[in-house]
């Protein structure tokens, strides 16, 4: 009799087996042999029972069948009240314990990604994808990509944030990120459920890992999901939900821009009865705004939003009382938009010179603008506060000293008050005072 005591990780049964990762976990989820349990993180543990349940299916395959027809004979025997393993020999060449073995510390989900993430600092692609074949040999495709790459993109974020990597290291592992998740999603089994999902991210949103990940992760669970990308015009989502009978709109947003796009983009589809679920970055840190959104918040992680989806598709659709800016900022709001390049103009004319390059200044401008238009749509114009470290970090990359940032913001108050006066008292007051938190 084989101990059926879990004991050996995924690594262990692949070297002793000699069988692939892919074609073992083909095996698993498409005939049910073998069956490991898992360790609370979800990872697989296999036992001597299993391991030499995969060499006996090996064995009859070197005899000629097929895999579907030894996985049959097997059933046979056991339905029979048989053991197939019965009174065969050990056949393995490891110690078998009923202790599991300390896994190899460069075999864990945390090493690989340390090993993934230097290799992108280092702009190392074969390293790079050898760490994640690792990974992918090893745990649950769900676990790899959130452990490993999402996680991953985000310390590698947080480094850009403290200024120890550059944009271009940050486009590089995003870049080999997304083509992975790309390959993922290709290769995923055919949809086993018949409910239509689309995923995509609402106008002026161009990242797309958290909203590629999740169509990913929904696909793998059977859903036939349509994954729309990055930029996606608010017609288009409509016109695609309705061809193709949608049961749900995802929209993620990462930014307080494309989160005020995303409100649009969600009234317009629940006008039209179409149900929509929708988070992203900006959700979780100013959670207000939640309530200004048509539609079913899907929480502030991936575990959390793959359960809301699920649980969202089992009930009826029900009616969300919804928030609306006050009038000041309702009006303000108008002023800003109609003025808005008169504004920006004032502020060029009148702001004083700064070391960054005229582009940089451009592309500041308008980030600014944009956000304190989405600001002013969701009613509160300290939404807008975590946006402006773009703006600081700018500055700080140049060594400039802080008083040019209380300048810049001075002379957008400035700016404003000249063209649309009292109309924009909420954009003034917040300016100054974010100004006057620096000096």
């Amino acid at each position: 009799m084989y101990s059926k005591s879990p004991a050996f990780n995924l690594k262990a049964v692949l070297l002793e087996t000699g069988l692939a990762a892919d074609t073992l976990r083909a095996w698993e989820r498409r005939y049910g042999l073998p069956t490991p349990q898992r360790t609370p993180g979800g990872h697989r543990l296999y036992s001597q029972y299993d391991i030499e349940t995969i060499k006996w299916l090996i064995a009859r395959q070197a005899e000629g069948l097929s895999i579907s027809r030894a996985v049959d004979l097997w059933n046979e025997i056991t339905g029979s009240g048989s053991d197939p393993l019965a009174g065969l020999a050990p056949s393995s060449l490891i110690t078998l314990t009923t202790t599991a073995p300390t896994v190899p510390a460069d075999t864990t989900l945390d090493a690989i990604r340390t090993d993934w993430i230097a290799a992108c600092l280092n702009y190392n692609e074969t390293q790079a994808e050898q760490a994640l074949n690792r990974a992918f040999s090893m745990f649950p495709v769900e676990a790899v990509c959130i452990e490993v790459l999402q996680k991953g993109m985000s310390e590698i974020g947080l480094l850009w944030y403290e200024n120890r990597a550059s944009v271009q290291q940050e486009h590089f592992a995003s870049g080999l990120a997304m083509r992975r998740l790309d390959a993922l999603l290709g290769a995923s089994p055919a949809p086993t459920r018949n409910q239509t999902v689309l995923v995509g991210c609402p106008p002026n949103e161009w990242h797309t890992f958290t909203s590629l990940l999740f169509a990913l992760l929904l696909r793998r669970r059977g859903l036939n999901v349509i994954y729309l990308g990055a930029n996606v015009p608010s017609e288009h989502f409509a016109e695609t939900a309705q061809k193709v009978r949608a049961d749900l709109v995802i929209l993620i947003a990462q930014t307080l821009n494309s989160a005020a796009h995303l409100q649009h983009v969600a009234l317009s589809l629940n006008s039209q009865k179409i149900r929509v679920g929708f988070g992203g970055r900006i959700f979780n840190i100013r959670p207000d705004i939640v309530d200004y959104v048509p539609g079913q918040f899907l929480g502030n992680d991936l575990e959390s939003a793959i359960q809301e989806v699920e649980a969202f598709l089992k009930t009826k659709p029900t009616e969300k009382n919804l928030k609306i800016a006050g009038k000041e900022y309702i009006t303000a709001m108008q002023g800003f938009n109609a003025k808005r390049t008169h504004i920006e103009s004032t502020l060029k004319m009148h702001i004083p010179p700064l070391a960054i390059s005229p582009e940089e200044l451009n592309t500041s401008i308008q980030y600014l603008g944009d956000n304190i238009s989405a600001a002013l749509q969701f009613g509160d114009m300290e939404h807008l506060s975590e946006e402006m470290e773009w703006l600081k970090l700018l500055l700080q990359s140049y060594d400039r000293p802080k008083q040019e940032l209380v300048d810049f913001m001075e002379g957008y108050s400035q700016a404003v008050d000249a063209n649309i006066n009292g109309q924009g008292d909420p954009i003034k007051k917040w300016l100054r005072s974010y100004a006057l938190e620096r000096t």
